[in-house]
């Protein structure tokens, strides 16, 4: 596959400076940090609104993460300083996980924001949530491979999915900016490609910008210290440089280069949508006490793929907590867990017709124990001086769940370590102890999709509000 270097890529005559403000809109940008990177002569500001991290609720159900107030919040910050410095505003995977609903209920923040601020920017919006039958039409055209450890797609799991985005590159981030956007709201995007889009829009190296859009896409956490929230990247014909935007925090050649581990199985090659992010021979040099340059990343071109990610609701769950100090207990904590769970399963199964009950799951998550990794600690290992028991009971409706739960809670409360012993009472959070979870939300598609164009899984829509305050005035003239 063919690379691009430096040396075919336009001179740039000054550094491309880009403000990024914070890791995920919402998660908080300081006034001071952006009015900082303004000083400096950032031309555009661009950030991630957006991430998998939290699971696929998000995208199941078009909600966010952040709430409506800090992400009201941030974009006030923000659009006052795109007012002052005429600049762009770049977002990518809006509302937390990109879909449609995702993206419009960031839309409509923006608007409202827009009109408190008495202000009329145009808004493009890249839409990149797909429908089933495109999903099964390029499927069955071959074009959908399976990432691991998935096999390949069915249409079966396509329906299972309430909501379907394709992972955006820089492309059409490049095309709203050429199209003269004020501000971009994009659906689900690489964090990378957020940040790349400005710089190659300008002419920047293709290795020089994505790399700078790997180390920025976190904001501060390229740097030393978490006391900031944002940083500032500046890209050039033959790198990048990279400065926190809070003047109290520093970057070194270890924080910005260990960035390349975040998140990436290999830290020298990072794929995205058309080609590969090849830093093995990158240098990083400390320039001044608190900003670090960045040089020799490689971009290698290779057929345009876009991840696909799917979500959907599945069973439903129901959970009781207690805590436990019962020396009997923490004395065999494995023991316990086993002869507990046997219990509980046959407490359900004693309680609920098995024609009635259908395929369920328990659970016990002993926190302070394993409930993290599932795995035993080796033998040996001393006992803590308490542990926290998390039942969760899953089943096919939430009424299944809550009387699998029901029917536990004399056990849960009260089964003993030694059988021969009083019963124990062990401490519950919460009365009623039960307490519904809701549906399970989790990821049917793990898949990439080839494309013959960049924008062909992509639409494009525009709020201009300029425009609609013209429309009004002719029409209060007429």
């Amino acid at each position: 596959m063919s690379t691009e270097t430096a040396s075919e890529a336009t001179r740039l005559s000054e550094p491309i400076r880009i403000i990024v403000p914070v890791g995920s809109l919402g998660a908080g940008v300081r006034e001071d940090e952006v009015a900082y990177g303004l000083s400096r002569g950032a031309q555009a500001i661009a950030c991630d609104a957006g991430s998998t991290d939290s699971g696929a609720a998000y995208l199941a159900t078009g909600k966010s993460k952040n709430n409506y107030g800090a992400v009201k919040r941030d974009l006030e910050i923000l659009m006052k300083a795109q007012v002052e410095a005429g600049i762009p505003i770049i977002i990518g995977t809006s509302g937390q996980a990109g879909g449609d609903i995702n993206l419009d209920w960031t839309r409509d923040i923006a608007v409202e924001v827009a009109k408190e601020l008495g202000v009329e920017p145009r808004i493009a919006l890249i839409r990149s949530e797909q429908d089933k039958d495109t999903v099964k039409r390029l499927n069955a055209q071959g074009r959908v491979k399976p990432l691991a450890p998935l096999g390949p797609l069915e249409d079966a799991t396509v329906d299972e999915c309430d909501h379907i985005v394709a992972v955006l590159g820089v492309e059409p981030f490049v095309d709203a900016l050429e199209q003269g956007a004020d501000i971009i709201l994009a659906g689900r995007s690489t964090d990378t490609a957020v940040l790349a889009a400005f710089p190659i829009w300008k002419g920047a190296p293709w290795g020089a910008a994505w790399h700078a859009g790997k180390i920025g896409e976190c904001g501060a956490q390229c740097a030393e210290e978490r006391d900031g929230s944002g940083v500032l990247l500046s890209v050039s014909s033959d790198g990048f440089s990279v400065e926190p935007l809070s003047r109290t925090n520093r970057c070194t050649p270890h924080s910005v280069s260990a960035h390349m581990l975040y998140e990436n199985s290999n830290p020298f090659r990072l794929v995205e949508p058309g080609g590969i992010l090849d830093v093995t021979d990158a240098h990083y040099e400390q320039v001044d006490e608190r900003t670090v340059r960045v040089s020799g990343a490689r971009w290698d071109k290779q057929p345009y793929t876009m991840k696909l990610e799917g979500a959907g609701g599945g069973a439903f769950q129901t959970m009781m907590l207690v805590g436990i100090e019962d020396p009997d207990v923490l004395r065999d904590i494995n023991g316990f867990h086993d002869r507990f769970l046997m219990a509980l399963y046959q407490r359900t199964q004693q309680s609920i017709p098995a024609e009635r009950l259908g395929e369920f799951h328990i659970s016990l998550r002993m926190y302070g124990w394993n409930a993290v990794s599932g795995l035993r600690p080796p033998k040996g290992t001393a006992p803590p001086p308490e542990i926290g028991v998390l039942f969760v009971a899953t089943a096919e409706t939430q009424e299944l769940a809550n009387e699998i739960a029901q029917a536990c809670n004399p056990y849960f409360f009260h089964f003993p370590a030694v059988m021969d012993k009083e019963l124990p009472s062990y401490g519950f959070a919460f009365s009623p102890a039960d307490v519904p979870r809701g549906q399970v939300f989790e990821f049917k598609l793990n898949h990439v999709v080839e494309v013959n164009d960049p924008m062909e899984l992509v639409r494009m829509d525009w709020v201009d509000l300029g425009e609609a305050s013209k429309t009004k005035l002719e029409v209060a003239h007429d």
